[in-house]
């Protein structure tokens, strides 16, 4: 099975969401008292969620990145899970809720405002959709156009799978910090996917040993190809022969 990675918007489409902000969000953490690592991960976006029911001092808190102590990480964290997608992976910086803030320019059918970030044109979305393109999950954006026909965009809310592969991983390797789970391990330089970790019902995931990378199959490429939609670049990840199915 061919996998492809999605690496940017095509230079041609001007679209700029650079300064909105989903309305919500798990705060960083304040450097572990163990390992000394803090900050917040990239990627783990969940623009579905709606957190309107919490009480207004927990939505401040909530609105805040700002890092705060481990503790109260955790404490916010339980307040959010509720709300969240089963199985959902909640750690520091966790993004959710709708895009809100100013967009510009003109967007392809599909488009990244980053690496980690995937959007579509709400006719697009549905033309992958009836497709029969899987895993396909899209929420409207909340951002202001200066244009009387502003295009209805969507960002895709995408389940987690995938792990690196053993091959491509330290022989040895150390655990994760006893105290706040961090796992030190650095993303290989080359990397491919171990298969058995894989969704056998997606066709477009992000990937749960990096979310920062969105993934997809050959049959959603395909489907964007035979569709004619347009915006963003595929790369073939690579698959060496030791380890192909």
């Amino acid at each position: 099975m061919k996998l492809y990675e999605f690496k940017g918007t095509e230079p041609r489409f001007t679209g700029n969401l650079g300064n909105a902000k989903h309305k919500w969000g798990l705060p960083g953490v304040e450097p572990c008292v163990v390992c000394r690592a803090g900050g917040g991960i990239i990627g783990l976006q969940y623009p579905c969620v709606d957190l309107s029911a919490l009480p207004a001092s927990e939505l401040e808190k909530l609105s805040d990145s700002w890092p705060v102590p481990f503790e109260e990480f955790l404490r916010l964290r339980e307040q959010v899970r509720p709300f969240a997608p089963m199985g959902a992976l909640l750690e520091p910086g966790t993004r959710m809720g709708p895009l809100e803030g100013p967009a510009s320019g003109h967007f392809g059918q599909l488009f990244m405002q980053n690496p980690w970030s995937l959007y579509a044109r709400r006719e697009a979305l549905e033309r992958l959709q009836d497709a029969g393109v899987r895993g396909l999950k899209g929420c409207p954006l909340s951002v202001r156009f200066r244009v009387k026909r502003p295009p209805e965009l969507r960002e895709l809310e995408l389940e987690l799978h995938g792990r690196f592969h053993p091959d491509c991983l330290p022989p040895v390797r150390k655990p994760p910090c006893e105290k706040c789970g961090n796992d030190p391990l650095t993303l290989p330089e080359r990397f491919w996917l171990d298969a058995s970790s894989l969704p056998a019902d997606l066709d477009v995931f992000r990937l749960l040993a990096a979310p920062g990378f969105i993934i997809a199959t050959e049959r959603f490429v395909e489907a964007v190809r035979h569709l004619d939609l347009d915006g963003v670049i595929f790369q073939e990840l690579e698959v060496p022969e030791a380890v192909r199915d």
